[in-house]
């Protein structure tokens, strides 16, 4: 059975387990590359699959689909750390793009997931700043998401199952919100895929372990590459600069 208290606890005490805090807005992909032995994947992994964990005694993967919005990839990411931490079923789970599944586990995932990125009480004082005293309308709706990097169907959803709208509303609340969010200063970054030359990348453990390979002298330098361009890491292999061809500035 769904318990919003267990998993809103457990989601407080993952966000202070990886270095965040109980209630602010969170870098998700930040705190998550912190966590000893993890993989993280990017992949374009489909219409129907928004993410994977892969768990046991020897891998520890996380896979999201690189597609998706990135205020879907965020909630996608939190929604695969319920399955590392939390989950007993299983040590291998592919995760729907649906928002409003039937099984009781991946509920609970989107369930713990929503309270990652919106923490309870700090999502009710968000309201509170944000909306004041009237109802809840689109534009509310968008300052939320963006305070929060939630995607639009996740923050619609959550503030439905808070009782702050209805689902009737789903329609109305759908149309025009890229339009919306830049007309009221917002970047549109929240509701775009990854650009298609990053979609492919692997973050963490296993990176760290090629370049461990790498210092030990134990394999080729031409093996070394290979390991990198199977992690899609061409980048690191070939020693290119995708972001500034002039070379580095660090302020």
């Amino acid at each position: 059975m769904l318990d919003k208290l267990d998993l809103s606890t457990k989601a407080q005490e993952l966000r202070e387990l990886l270095g965040g805090d109980a209630n602010s807005p969170v870098d998700i992909f930040s705190l998550v590359n912190q966590i000893d032995g993890l993989t993280l994947v990017f992949y374009p992994l489909g219409e129907n699959i928004s993410g994977m964990c892969v768990r046991d005694n020897e891998i520890r993967l996380i896979a999201i689909n690189s597609t998706m919005s990135y205020g879907r990839q965020r909630f996608s990411l939190a929604h695969e750390l319920y399955h590392l931490y939390y989950d007993d079923e299983s040590g291998f789970n592919v995760c729907s793009t649906k928002l409003n599944p039937k099984s009781e586990n991946e509920k609970c995932a989107d369930q713990f997931a929503s309270f990652f990125l919106a923490p309870y009480k700090s999502l009710r004082t968000a309201i509170k700043k944000f909306a004041e005293k009237s109802p809840l309308s689109i534009q509310h709706v968008i300052a939320l998401e963006q305070y929060f990097g939630m995607s639009h169907l996740a923050m619609f959803w959550r503030l439905v199952s808070e009782g702050y709208l209805s689902s009737e509303k789903l329609d109305d609340y759908s149309y025009g919100v890229i339009s919306a969010a830049r007309s009221l200063g917002y970047d549109d970054k929240l509701y775009k895929p990854t650009p298609v030359n990053y979609q492919r990348r692997t973050y963490g453990y296993y990176l760290k372990q090629v370049e461990e390979l790498r210092k030990k002298a134990l394999v080729s330098s031409g093996k070394i590459d290979e390991l990198l361009l199977d992690a899609f890491r061409d980048d690191i292999a070939f020693g290119l600069d995708e972001e500034n061809h002039g070379g580095e500035v660090i302020d």
